[in-house]
């Protein structure tokens, strides 16, 4: 056998020129099998997604979910979407973001029914399923409870939010609500600016005031003594101030009173304490739950700012 002749340098650099052919097709996309960054089925995903791989997951996810019937294109993007991907493509939990979702498609408007639809078609392309046909009817049989049980949850709370803010009366008490009082506070404003702008007698924000009422109960085990103490005392304040006034529940234990200021109202504030207290040791329960001054209620008078952005502040302190 030959020793192997030694090559010349010319030659050593021709067969490394010839050996850079195979090694590139080895290294050329599509290639091999590998994918990196690629959705598996069951929703096990690598852990090196980024945006270009999150721009393919959305795309795929919004392509799907239209295909099922998602009624308004334009409407279906929003941020919570990225951040679902971006959970989904490092093989973190999605509960947080679902319910992130879910929430920013009911402020969005968008009913439950597309949003548990568009979750169902995520869990089908982070599964590697089917996501054509079989979509178009919503069904959620596959989809983890969890994640229907925290979506669903999300978007209620919102809309559920927004029910009790539209409400213009408390359930328990029939007092009007806060959102009803900033409301009225608003129409005051306007009411005693043109007045100043048109030159007549009233001052502003000094003909009207607010009437704080305070429960005084000591404990912190009576909350049902405290409630039937609000009743009692919306009851009084409606009878007391009954000549337009707004009588409404800033909080659980605060009624309030937006009324004129009149020479009349520190008598008048003085009736409805009387009565209140009365009703209140008139109880047993109520009365066990008096402090030892035996006056569980007082009323006080607060001037309103000059400005409704002020009062608004003042009511935010008050509650």
């Amino acid at each position: 056998m030959e020793p192997p002749r030694e090559q010349s340098p010319e030659q050593q650099r021709h067969s490394r020129d010839s050996d850079a052919p195979r090694q590139s097709r080895r290294n050329a996309p599509g290639a091999g099998p590998r994918r990196t960054g690629a959705v598996h089925p069951g929703g096990s995903t690598p852990a090196s997604g980024g945006a270009e791989h999150r721009r393919a997951l959305r795309s795929r996810w919004r392509g799907a979910t239209l295909a099922s019937g998602w009624p308004f294109p334009g409407d279906w993007y929003c941020t919570a979407i990225d951040r679902v991907c971006d959970a989904a493509l490092h093989g973190e939990g999605l509960e947080e973001e679902v319910g992130r979702l879910a929430a920013q498609r009911a402020e969005s408007g968008i009913g439950l029914d597309e949003t548990l639809r568009d979750l169902t078609v995520l869990h089908a392309v982070l599964s590697g399923g089917n996501t054509g046909s079989a979509l178009v009817g919503g069904e959620c049989e596959e989809v983890p409870p969890a994640l229907l049980r925290r979506a669903a949850l999300a978007w209620a709370d919102v809309v559920a939010g927004r029910s009790v803010e539209r409400e213009v009366t408390d359930a328990l008490t029939g007092l009007t609500t806060r959102s009803y009082l900033r409301m009225r506070l608003y129409e005051v404003y306007r009411e005693t600016g043109a007045a100043r702008a048109g030159g007549e007698t009233e001052t502003g924000r000094d003909s009207y005031e607010l009437l704080v009422t305070s429960l005084r109960l000591p404990h912190e085990d009576v909350r049902w003594s405290r409630l039937m103490g609000v009743v009692l005392a919306a009851d009084v304040l409606r009878e007391v101030f009954d000549r337009g006034e707004t009588v409404s529940l800033l909080r659980e234990s605060t009624p309030v009173v937006l009324t004129r200021n009149d020479p009349r109202i520190v008598e008048r504030r003085r009736r409805a304490e009387s009565a209140i207290n009365a009703r209140m040791r008139a109880d047993p329960e109520l009365r066990r739950a008096m402090d030892e001054s035996g006056r569980a209620v007082s009323i006080r008078e607060l001037r309103l700012p000059a400005e409704y952005s002020g009062a608004c502040e003042l009511l935010d302190s008050l509650s």
